[in-house]
């Protein structure tokens, strides 16, 4: 929000704290002079808020006695996305790992709310279940980092950043940030890493320090970030690199291959294929290990051809004659 009301509304949540505050004590802590102060007190009393001025050596400013703000007025539907909202977020890993301002900022809404409203939210929260558990909070990144970093992508302002890569190499780089993406728990941010001369992807919490640099720079055209991430997610250098010609399309195989995992292009199918059968598409995967794949390549249940690398066929073949022994397999006799 504008500077300004951010600043009257910190003048309002310094009053509710109760008491009297002087003109110098406010000003101090909103950071500006004390005609601003009284600026921003008229704004308040302008929105029927009833600050009282106390004269005296003491004197100041105050709430009226007996003043409270009045209840959030939000619908049932209104007041179930937000708080569903925050719990989401925190169970995907968006939240920071240095405070917990997803439980605060519910329990700020839950004390403004009706007490009818809030009855009924408090048993949605108490029956809410999750099917998986919660993300590793030590890889959330610090929220001033991803403040910041948000700012400059908005403004298009470059940023120096240190960097600790996964395999503990520390660096200092300079970035036109183009993008910050969630995915799978974690933050990343895209960006033309000015000091590699080329595109990159960085993990958020992997950012230790953070400086905005004077200046702005031109986005690219057609920037997609989330799609970059993807690629650049399904193109890393692993262990293993996987080529199959799979009998399908694109959509059908992220099915059990999503964009992150695997490259899908729709091209004519190889020679041995039958071209009656549907489209072929062929599929590029960069893994660390190939013993999870047969199963997904059987649960596709679609034709396939496997390129490279070998190994992967005798996983393929061994899978298959363990399927085939368990299917001819009699009941064990109790």
């Amino acid at each position: 929000m504008p500077r300004p009301v951010a600043r009257v509304l910190a003048l309002l949540e310094l009053l509710q704290s109760g008491g009297i505050r002087t003109v110098t004590e406010l000003a101090g802590r909103l950071d500006v002079d004390e005609r601003t102060v009284r600026r921003y007190v008229g704004h308040l009393t302008d929105l029927d808020v009833p600050v009282e001025s106390v004269r005296g050596r003491y004197g100041g400013y105050r709430l009226a006695p007996g003043y409270r703000m009045p209840p959030l007025m939000l619908s049932d539907d209104e007041a179930l996305a937000v708080l569903l909202g925050l719990v989401a977020g925190q169970r995907a890993g968006l939240t920071t790992a240095t405070d917990t301002a997803s439980g605060t900022a519910a329990a700020k809404i839950r004390r403004v709310l009706p007490e009818r409203l809030r009855r009924r939210l408090d048993a949605v929260l108490r029956t809410l279940d999750f099917t998986a558990p919660p993300p590793d909070p030590t890889v959330a990144p610090e929220s001033t980092a991803l403040l910041a970093i948000a700012d400059a992508v908005d403004h298009h302002r470059p940023l120096s950043i240190r960097y600790t890569a996964a395999d503990g190499r520390r660096s200092e780089r300079t970035l036109h940030p183009h993008g910050v993406v969630a995915h799978s728990g974690k933050w990343y941010i895209t960006a033309l890493d000015l000091t590699a001369g080329e595109d990159r992807t960085f993990r958020l919490d992997r950012i230790t320090a953070v400086t905005t640099l004077p200046g702005s720079f031109e986005p690219p055209a057609g920037l997609a970030p989330a799609e970059r991430l993807l690629t650049a997610l399904a193109t890393a250098p692993y262990r293993h690199e996987v080529t199959l010609w799979i009998q399908g399309t694109a959509e059908q195989i992220h099915a059990r291959l999503p964009v992150g995992v695997a490259i899908v292009e729709e091209l004519p199918s190889p020679s041995s294929a039958d071209p009656q059968a549907g489209p072929w598409s062929r599929v590029e995967l960069r893994v660390d290990r190939l013993d999870w794949l047969p199963a997904v390549l059987a649960s596709l249940d679609r034709s396939f051809v496997i390129e490279r690398p070998d190994e992967l066929r005798g996983l393929v073949e061994a899978l298959a004659v363990r399927l085939t022994n368990s299917a001819r397999r009699s009941a064990p006799h109790e």
